[in-house]
């Protein structure tokens, strides 16, 4: 299933529950939600609390992204404020299936992200615990970055991975995706595609989100 997940981190900031508001009108499924903590990643975002804050103000579903360190520690905080999805960096968890099993105990989907230069093969241990894996397309912790190609060749390998184990699991990408780059994704195997600036700072989003949609649908899986 082809999902749509616009990422807040290229919103207006000061009307933040009126964006997570107007993404669900413009037709997307997911709202992707980046917690950063100046340490896993150089750059500081938001927490639980902004979260909890405009849950009620959207029925997509909240994709919270975990770009920081110590995930384990924050699972409850993170449900607690309305989180439907969690997905918590490979590189930043000493004991990778306590935070799984954490996130799962939560009562959300359980996703492991992996930075550009990761091999995805260390998710490989866990694939059966997981409902998504996230392939980071650009360098985590700033928007507005050039999508990097080459990580094509990890979607793939890991859809392939994936299929050859009959799992369904959601492969989602983020960084740099654009009515192009979405087609690249999805044709390597990607099916939930996180987009900022392409939708928040179009004059029509809803556009861009239906032809984001409909521009993976017709790629997706084509190159496998």
């Amino acid at each position: 299933m082809i999902r749509i997940a616009p990422s807040v981190l290229a919103c207006d900031f000061s009307v933040l529950g009126a964006e997570a508001a107007r993404m669900q009108d413009c037709g997307a499924e997911m709202l992707h939600l980046d917690v950063m903590d100046g340490m896993f990643v150089p750059n500081i975002s938001f927490g639980a609390p902004v979260i909890r804050a405009i849950r009620d103000k959207s029925r997509a579903q909240f994709d919270v992204h975990l770009m920081i360190c110590d995930p384990l520690r924050y699972i409850d905080d993170f449900r607690a404020a309305g989180a439907d999805s969690i997905t918590f960096h490979i590189e930043a968890a000493e004991a990778p299936k306590k935070v799984i099993d954490a996130i799962h105990a939560a009562g959300c989907r359980a996703a492991v992200s992996v930075k550009p230069g990761t091999p995805v093969e260390t998710v490989y241990p866990f694939l059966q615990d997981l409902e998504m894996v996230l392939v980071m397309t650009v360098e985590p912790g700033f928007g507005g970055q050039a999508f990097l190609p080459q990580m094509c060749q990890k979607i793939a390998a890991l859809r392939k991975e994936c299929t050859e184990r009959g799992l369904s699991t959601d492969i989602q990408v983020d960084g740099g995706i654009n009515a192009s780059t979405v087609r690249e994704a999805a044709a390597a195997g990607a099916n939930v595609f996180v987009a900022g600036s392409a939708v928040f700072r179009s004059a029509d989003a809803a556009a861009v989100i239906a032809q984001l949609r409909t521009s993976a649908e017709e790629a997706y899986g084509t190159q496998l």
